[in-house]
């Protein structure tokens, strides 16, 4: 038994209005994605962009992101989609996947910004940091809710869910995955938020933060049992995540590649501050 177990004894549902149940994952999920918009906002004007140009982009960025999550989620689990494939349209019943977030908002974000002929670059990097805040904070719901299970633990440390309707793996101590996978989200926020005005090239920031929330992912999903093996005994998550951490090593060299070429060393001023407030 770990010497530090952590009841969670909370509903996930906060309340229910009718039909409407409104959840700590949903909760959580809002403050996440508005905390990410704001902070998206405030990055990118610091880049002498305007607010309404970013917000757009970010609009696009939220529908790319949920569309990604749920598309994600449904290829990780089509055994189940197969035999009721309408289900595939039902989001309200959940079934989200955070990497399927982590390539649909960007993606979506980028065509946006593209069509309109918006920075690229300066944009990846005002969004990068921002959603990296979201997922940490959106990870709280997680937490509480039970809703991904992590391999039991005999470590001095442990979740044990105590709650009646907790979707977790009631009364077994087991491993804070997603706590972990939190933990590294901000971590990985706060170097991002170092780097504003430290690296040559626009982009870079954000392929940074590719490559180390890759890394994470790559790693900490081996504490959880809920997902499927797909190959060479790695889940979805990790095959993506070493796919991904691949692009963004090629995309940092080749930016690094750039750089050097043309001898650049930082952005300029006004591009380098990191005005937030």
């Amino acid at each position: 038994m770990p010497l530090l177990v952590i009841p969670i004894n909370l509903d996930p549902t906060i309340v229910t209005l009718g039909p409407l149940a409104f959840t700590w994952h949903g909760f959580f999920t809002a403050v996440g994605l508005a905390a990410g918009v704001w902070l998206a906002v405030r990055l990118g004007m610091g880049y002498g962009m305007s607010e309404d140009d970013v917000m757009s982009v970010a609009l696009w960025g939220v529908i790319g992101g949920v569309v990604g999550a749920r598309l994600w989620h449904v290829v990780d689990t089509w055994q189940l989609y197969a035999q009721d494939p309408l289900a595939i349209f039902r989001i309200n019943e959940g079934g989200l996947a955070i990497y399927g977030t982590a390539v649909g908002g960007p993606l979506a974000g980028a065509i946006y910004a593209w069509r309109k002929g918006l920075s690229l670059g300066k944009l990846a990097d005002s969004a990068a940091a921002p959603l990296l805040l979201g997922f940490a904070i959106g990870r709280v719901g997680d937490i509480i809710n039970g809703e991904h299970h992590s391999l039991p633990t005999d470590l001095p440390w442990a979740f044990i869910y105590t709650n009646p309707n907790t979707l977790g793996q009631k009364g077994i101590p087991v491993h804070p995955a997603v706590a972990y996978e939190m933990l590294w989200d901000l971590v990985v926020f706060g170097v991002l938020i170092w780097l504003r005005g430290r690296v040559p090239r626009h982009g870079m920031i954000f392929w940074t933060g590719g490559l180390l929330y890759s890394i994470g992912v790559f790693f900490i999903r081996f504490f959880r049992e809920d997902a499927v093996l797909w190959a060479a005994g790695l889940t979805e998550a990790q095959l993506s995540a070493l796919v991904g951490g691949v692009i963004s090593l090629w995309a940092l060299l080749y930016l690094a590649s750039r750089a050097r070429k043309a001898g650049t060393t930082a952005p300029s001023p006004r591009e380098s501050s990191a005005r937030t407030g």
